[in-house]
């Protein structure tokens, strides 16, 4: 499958949830994350980013789609790293 996660943490978590990330898919934006997984580490992920951020103060949003076909990407300025394996 295919996600999206975008996130709106404190600053004191927003290095952590970034490192945290970037294990496990590619950075596009401040803030962004996507790429392929599985469900198992999407289910991986999910706890890891739970036993990051405050439920109370912090938000993680992750956009699912079963195959990255039936998304189209468009951007307009510069990447904030190589894409060329993204979409």
């Amino acid at each position: 499958m295919y996600i999206i996660i975008v996130y709106d943490v404190s600053v004191k978590r927003v290095n952590k949830v970034k490192s945290y990330l970037r294990q496990h898919l590619n950075w596009v934006q401040n803030s962004v994350f996507e790429g392929e997984i599985t469900d198992s580490k999407l289910r991986e992920l999910k706890n890891g980013l739970n036993e990051i951020i405050k439920k109370d103060k912090d938000n993680v949003i992750i956009y699912i789609s079963k195959s990255d076909k039936f998304l189209v990407r468009e951007m307009i300025g510069s990447p904030k790293s190589d894409l060329s394996n993204v979409l």
